[in-house]
């Protein structure tokens, strides 16, 4: 049993439930409608988001097994419980069966689930000590299973589940790089260049707030082009206004604890966001 929950621990079923609802949503707001029809396309869609996400989390112990040692020493392969050639196995496994239900849904989600696990892996080795590149990989890493549930239920991606995405894409890097002004001391110590270390957190804060009023200022798009109802407005007006405020607060404190803050409140937003778009495309 000690085994067994070494492994599940390496997977992070959260995150991995988590990208596994995003396709689901993915596909929900690309069809709505064929939800019911199209069942064992999402199992599948779910699936290969679930153990590709564990898959990369897998890799991700493994790169950081020295680091974990002093500072996370109780993780599974620090602590012994699993050796690093038992989790790359299982890591493999994970993505052998990642890509083989991708397979079984079709060879265009075949190919895009390869796209995102090559992205998961970019981020997991090289990315996340780059700074904005890191920052940049891990919202791709948050818009792809939106675009793959969209590519499973309709084999294209719709221009209202693209637009989601790159507002997602938007506002998740605002608050990467936001998490990096909470971060900013242990990142110096740790050589992760981030822009809050390489060129101050008053910086950071400013291209924080760029991203996140440009995801603010492509809100609107879906309404003008008819891509949803009215049922959008009222969900989407919440986060814009909730953004901007979050903008204004972050410009007028910079301090690890208000960024910490600002931090959490911008998750609040992104399930606001969320809802905005299914009610949209359901009302």
């Amino acid at each position: 049993m000690g085994k067994i929950s070494g492994y599940l621990r390496l997977m992070r079923s959260v995150n991995c439930v988590m990208m596994g609802c995003a396709v689901i949503v993915g596909a929900a707001l690309s069809n709505p409608m064929g939800l019911g029809s199209s069942w064992l396309n999402l199992v599948y869609g779910f699936l290969t988001a679930f153990v590709l996400t564990a898959a990369s989390m897998v890799v991700n112990d493994y790169y950081d097994q020295k680091a974990d040692a002093i500072n996370e020493p109780t993780r599974p392969i620090p602590s012994g419980l699993i050796k690093p050639r038992e989790a790359l196995v299982f890591a493999a496994i994970l993505v052998l069966v990642g890509l083989l239900a991708a397979y079984l849904t079709s060879f265009l989600c075949f190919l895009a689930a390869i796209v995102a696990w090559l992205v998961f892996v970019a981020y997991t080795t090289v990315g996340k000590r780059s700074g904005l590149p890191g920052n940049l990989l891990v919202s791709s890493c948050v818009a792809i299973p939106f675009i793959y549930g969209s590519v499973a239920m309709a084999d294209t991606v719709k221009l209202n589940v693209l637009i989601f995405a790159s507002i997602a894409f938007l506002s998740n890097t605002g608050r990467e790089i936001t998490k990096g002004i909470v971060d900013v001391q242990g990142d110096r110590t740790q050589g992760v260049k981030t822009l809050a270390v390489r060129y101050g957190e008053k910086t950071a804060v400013s291209v924080a707030v760029l991203f996140y009023l440009s995801s603010v200022l492509m809100s609107p798009i879906p309404w003008f082009l008819g891509l949803v109802s009215s049922w959008f407005i009222p969900f989407v007006s919440v986060t814009d206004l909730g953004l901007a405020l979050s903008s204004l607060m972050l410009l007028r404190d910079h301090s690890r604890n208000n960024a910490r803050k600002i931090k959490r409140l911008v998750l609040l937003w992104f399930i606001t966001g969320l809802a905005a778009f299914v009610a949209g495309a359901s009302g």
